[in-house]
């Protein structure tokens, strides 16, 4: 074979990629392109959606439980007055309300105590690497506290709503209240802290800690992204996110009180702040969508998951409405992000009141006008979220789940009363063709159901031994493995059994 240097050098140049040999793998690598382009656009459509999910819940505790509350009171004194013998003094679902508000007055009251601005020295007087510290451990005790606060407060609703002719196996309704009480008032300090850092690094001269607090973020993309993540997975690191976010919005809400207050609510420092705001939601935003595209890369998720997650939140949040499961429908779906209000609506009311000086008519009437816009807020919240919700479930083509059984509820009863498993009667009016039709029942978890981990297409076919001819109506197939349930997945994303 004649070789020499100037062949060599031709081939080098003439040479082919030889790329349509290999078209699947490129144009897959192609379609992984494609869809970290479309990572921002459907990762920002759930935030938002979950962002007013979180918004409802939270205007929840300003708004329609104070009402609740005071109707309860009333039936509590009127009923006894009434000589209406046989019937309750309280429902239920008020009983959980005056136990939200008695927590709500008392954490408030224990609150006044504490002083924000010595807190803030305090806090101030620490040197930089040792605040950077003590910010990352205050959010892992937010994780901490979240994880277990619900549970806290789960246990004390049941507990004081259990039907009396169930045997006691607990410690008793005031103990639980006052581990309630303990939880909410060390989960509101410990977000004040939070808050009081922030507003450190904010008012930093060089601005050192404030950057080095945004470049904490980036240390997320570190720890997550090289880790294999099914969909639940990425659902529960989604959930927290959203609670994340809104979480840094309310502190950043009262970062700017405070500061508003100390320079005598002059509008010129707003713009001051803005700077910094900016930078702060910046970084968490571009965090949230490296961390997402890179994670739906190296997984092999495609980027409509997200489209499916919004539409799973969006299931829930009808059929808790449809079935009155919870006194604020909004509640079931803001358990399942792991976002707790109470907390964080305390801190909140506490700094507002300490800022805001209320002092003659005109500022009550200003104030009964601002409490009359929340109530607007969060009804015209609640209204926009229901029907887009209606929407989402529309183009999931999950409608018929809200009013049907699963055809394995519906088919094999007997199989559920052998597992101890009863379904739910609707009390929504269907409109019925024939006389026979049954009245519509709810699985558990219908949400569920509809993502779930695609099988292969080997599983789509039940092979009889005997005949090798498929018996998909003969065999009992496996269940799937739910991926998505609300009371197994709740709180922070973190716990995957």
């Amino acid at each position: 074979m004649n070789l020499s240097l100037v062949r060599f050098i031709t081939t080098e140049l003439t040479r082919g990629y030889f790329l349509e040999h290999n078209e699947a793998k490129y144009t897959e690598r192609r379609e992984r392109v494609y869809t970290c382009l479309r990572i921002p656009k459907e990762l920002e459509k759930l935030m938002t959606f979950g962002f007013f999910l979180c918004l409802d819940a939270f205007l929840y505790v300003f708004t329609l439980l104070p009402l609740r509350v005071i109707l309860a009171l009333l039936r509590l004194f009127t009923v006894p007055c009434c000589g209406l013998s046989g019937s309750r003094l309280l429902q239920p679902a008020q009983v959980c309300d005056v136990l939200k508000g008695f927590i709500m007055v008392l954490c408030y009251s224990m609150m006044s105590y504490v002083d924000y601005a010595m807190m803030y020295h305090l806090i101030r007087g620490q040197s930089v690497i040792k605040l950077y510290i003590i910010y990352n451990m205050l959010e892992v005790a937010d994780r901490l506290f979240s994880s277990f606060g619900q549970d806290i407060l789960d246990a004390l609703y049941w507990t004081a709503t259990e039907p009396k002719e169930k045997k006691r196996a607990h410690i008793g309704v005031i103990p639980h209240f006052l581990m309630a009480v303990l939880y909410v008032f060390l989960h509101a300090i410990l977000i004040m802290v939070q808050a009081t850092t922030l507003n450190v690094a904010f008012n930093s001269h060089n601005k050192s800690l404030l950057t080095i607090m945004m470049s904490n973020n980036f240390v997320e993309i570190k720890g997550s992204v090289f880790k294999k993540f099914e969909k639940n997975n990425l659902f529960q690191m989604s959930n927290s996110d959203i609670k994340e976010r809104f979480t840094n919005y309310i502190l950043l809400l009262i970062v700017c009180l405070r500061n508003m207050e100390q320079f005598s609510w002059n509008a010129d420092h707003l713009w001051v702040l803005f700077p910094d705001v900016v930078m702060v939601i910046a970084s968490e935003v571009a965090v949230d969508v490296v961390k997402h595209a890179f994670i739906t890369k190296f997984n092999d998720i495609s980027a409509d998951v997200y489209g499916e997650y919004r539409a799973s939140l969006a299931f829930d949040l009808v059929s808790s409405r449809q079935k009155n499961a919870y006194t604020d429908y909004s509640d079931s779906v803001s358990r399942r992000m792991g976002f707790i209000p109470l907390p964080l609506a305390l801190l909140l009311i506490r700094v507002v009141t300490s800022s805001v000086k209320i002092q003659g008519s005109l500022s009550f009437m200003c104030v009964l006008l601002f409490y009359l816009g929340m109530i607007t807020l969060k009804v015209l919240n609640s209204i926009v979220l229901l029907g887009t919700s209606c929407v989402f479930v529309k183009e999931a083509n999950m409608e018929e789940k809200l009013f049907n059984p699963p055809p394995s509820v519906a088919s094999s009863p007997q199989s559920l009363s052998d597992k101890g498993e009863t379904s739910l009667p609707s009390d929504i009016c269907q409109p019925t063709n024939t006389a026979e039709n049954a009245a519509p029942s709810f699985p558990k978890s219908d949400s569920d159901t509809f993502l779930t981990t695609p099988d292969e297409e080997d599983d789509d076919k039940i092979i009889n031994a005997d005949t090798g001819l498929e018996g998909g109506g003969l065999a009992h197939r496996p269940p799937k493995k739910d991926l998505l349930e609300i009371d197994r997945f709740t709180i922070c994303g973190n716990r995957i059994d």
